[in-house]
């Protein structure tokens, strides 16, 4: 009797284990397939372009800073085992409510702009009306989160989507034969370093960590009971794996660019550059490539931008908790009814929100960065913070402040 009690709780023990790092990959793949949206495709494309294989140079920077980013935002929420806007709102009452808008507006307005990302992929995988596409795509992410354990599904689809976009691009760069050793050279000694490259750095950074992107996965990764001191290393750990995936895609899509450019292609001619690119490097199927791989991003950075962006408000009732489901639903809805009443371009959108999030990022971090500093015995359980990563977050955060400033100079140039 005992030993089928022993074999049943270890039996059970070990399906909650295998859930929780289920839901921990989740989180990591959520963070990473939320900065990969359509956004991210169009600015690699386009700074490949115009700086060529220097470009690496641009993305290993990138990817140090979103490292230093990541790893203090999801510490002090991760350890804590609250929520950015409740922890917010600790410190400071109202902050949190005031995150909270900011990112709901920034992720309703950068939805926007992925609803179109998911109309442009069906369009180019095939032929389909973009309005069309654009309702379709929104229909698919509302089942998704109004099936039943929507939490597993999001999950799993958010890790297939991920997996099939990095497979994928792998196979485009494959087929374009760019000079890897050229890029490889080029990323620790580049050849220029101007105000290009010093622009498009910035640019890139506020796309993968900008807005709701950084609180995409340590939000998922707090609701599936991964917090406290205890497991600082599995949220440290998970926290750089987002950025790597990340960092993957960004250097596959980067060199299947830099082949097509190499060659003497030029897409920046062409009113869809990532889409001529694919198409330069493998033909036809290329073209349909790029559909798939556009609406895989674009349909996860739905997914992505309305789970986190309602996961800021849902904890401030019991009501909005109960209906948070129903409430991104509803954010998706939104979007994509907006998407379809202003037919206007989505390049205008997506650059309206990159913009919008560059303004959000130094706001969040500065607050996160003032509980690690200041608030770890009362809000981080006594934990003692590393000095060493908060100087870190320290510096990435004065770049994020000159990123927000950036973000407030495009936003004034579209207004004009």
């Amino acid at each position: 009797m005992s030993e089928r009690h022993d074999a049943g709780t270890t039996s059970s023990f070990s399906l909650k284990a295998a859930a929780g790092r289920g839901t921990l990959l989740g989180a990591m793949f959520l963070m990473a397939t939320s900065a990969v949206g359509p956004g991210f495709i169009t600015q690699t494309t386009e700074f490949t372009a115009q700086l060529g294989a220097a470009f690496a140079f641009a993305i290993l920077v990138s990817i140090v800073v979103d490292i230093a980013v990541q790893l203090n935002i999801w510490r002090v929420v991760g350890v804590a085992g609250e929520r950015a806007q409740d922890l917010a709102n600790r410190v400071l009452p109202g902050a949190g409510y005031l995150l909270a808008a900011l990112i709901l507006f920034g992720g309703l307005v950068f939805n926007i702009g992925n609803v179109g990302g998911t109309a442009l992929g069906l369009d180019a995988l095939a032929g389909i009306d973009v309005r069309v596409g654009g309702a379709v795509s929104a229909l698919i992410a509302i089942a998704i989160f109004l099936i039943r354990r929507a939490g597993v599904a999001i999950d799993r689809i958010i890790v297939v989507l991920g997996v099939a976009m990095i497979l994928l691009t792998c196979y485009v760069a494959f087929s374009s034969r760019p000079p890897v050793g050229e890029a490889m050279r080029q990323a620790v000694l580049p050849e220029a370093l101007g105000s290009d490259m010093f622009f498009a750095t910035v640019t890139i950074i506020g796309g993968t960590v900008g807005g709701y992107i950084t609180y995409a996965g340590a939000h998922r990764m707090v609701e599936s009971g991964v917090r406290g001191p205890e497991n600082v290393r599995t949220i440290s750990r998970a926290s750089v794996s987002g950025i790597l995936i990340t960092g993957v895609m960004r250097v596959l899509l980067f060199l299947a660019v830099l082949g097509v450019v190499t060659a003497g292609a030029s897409i920046l001619d062409s009113p869809n550059p990532p889409a001529a690119a694919f198409q330069s490097a493998a033909g036809e199927v290329g073209m349909r490539l790029f559909g798939v791989i556009m609406w895989a991003a674009a349909i996860s950075s739905v997914i992505g931008a309305s789970y986190t962006s309602i996961s800021f408000v849902s904890t401030f009732s019991a009501t909005l908790t109960r209906y948070r489901d129903w409430l991104v639903a509803g954010f998706i809805a939104v979007s994509a009814a907006i998407y379809l009443v202003l037919e206007q371009a989505p390049t205008t959108l997506l650059i309206f929100a990159g913009a919008l999030n560059g303004l959000i990022l130094p706001v969040g971090m500065g607050i996160m960065l003032w509980i690690a500093a200041f608030r770890t015995r009362d809000l981080l359980g006594g934990y003692r913070y590393p000095r060493w990563l908060l100087a870190v977050g320290v510096l990435a955060w004065l770049l994020t402040i000159f990123i927000g400033y950036q973000a407030l100079a495009g936003i004034a140039e579209l207004w004009r």
